[in-house]
């Protein structure tokens, strides 16, 4: 009883200690923001403009690239056109008999216009046979995602988005971040709830999410066309 008693008492010490440390860190902080001139603050504000007006400037240069849209490229050629200058895209390659493929397209549609930094196209496979030959897609729906002129990763089929076709945007989302095709602004170690089948969520379960060098791919892209 006695040592129960003791026990109380330093876990209410300890407590005590960690609320008056807190309360001494926000003191210093409202002290330094006490301190603060208007001169201080009115470099604050400007580097916060200029911060704002170079994120702008980048999401305008993205968009007159062709970013913030999901579009079809014709050829095997506009692919090497369009994706040659891209730091990062992800591409779908598809086929129009292939249902599942829709869901990707609904999917990709909304994240497009969300991630401008990213490009987002989709390739009619029937129609690029050198290029899948070359990136080994053997499976369709496939997204290639690549990230400085590199082929980073795949997404196969819907086996890493919970296995099943009603998964998420969220999902997509997540899974592009964690091969930072994106900026993915969540937490990557936390990929959202998959409410239908959380046993096959790729962080949950025992599955590994596949990477390059499952699929030779980790290419140069844009060296020898």
């Amino acid at each position: 009883m006695m040592n129960a008693h003791m026990q109380q008492q330093a876990l209410e010490q300890q407590l005590m200690h960690a609320a008056e440390v807190m309360e001494e860190q926000v003191d210093a902080e409202m002290k330094k923001m006490n301190e603060l001139d208007e001169d201080d603050i009115e470099a604050i504000r400007q580097r916060r403009l200029k911060a704002m007006q170079r994120s702008h400037a980048a999401k305008q240069e993205f968009i007159a690239k062709g970013h913030g849209g999901y579009d079809e490229l014709p050829s095997e050629k506009d692919f090497f056109d369009k994706i040659k200058d891209c730091k990062r895209a992800v591409v779908h390659f598809y086929r129009p008999t292939t249902l599942r493929c829709e869901i990707f397209d609904k999917h990709l549609a909304i994240l497009a216009p969300k991630h401008v930094e990213t490009r987002f196209v989709k390739l009619n496979a029937e129609k690029c046979p050198f290029l899948c030959e070359r990136l080994s897609i053997r499976v369709i729906p496939t997204l290639l995602l690549i990230v400085d002129g590199k082929t980073q990763e795949k997404v196969v089929g819907f086996d890493q988005l919970g296995g099943h076709d009603d998964f998420s945007t969220d999902m997509l989302e997540w899974r592009l971040g964690v091969s930072k095709a994106i900026n993915y602004r969540g937490d990557i170690n936390n990929p959202p709830e998959d409410k239908r089948a959380p046993a096959r969520n790729p962080l949950h379960a025992n599955r590994r999410i596949k990477q390059a060098d499952d699929f030779d791919t980790d290419e140069e892209l844009f060296g020898d066309e």
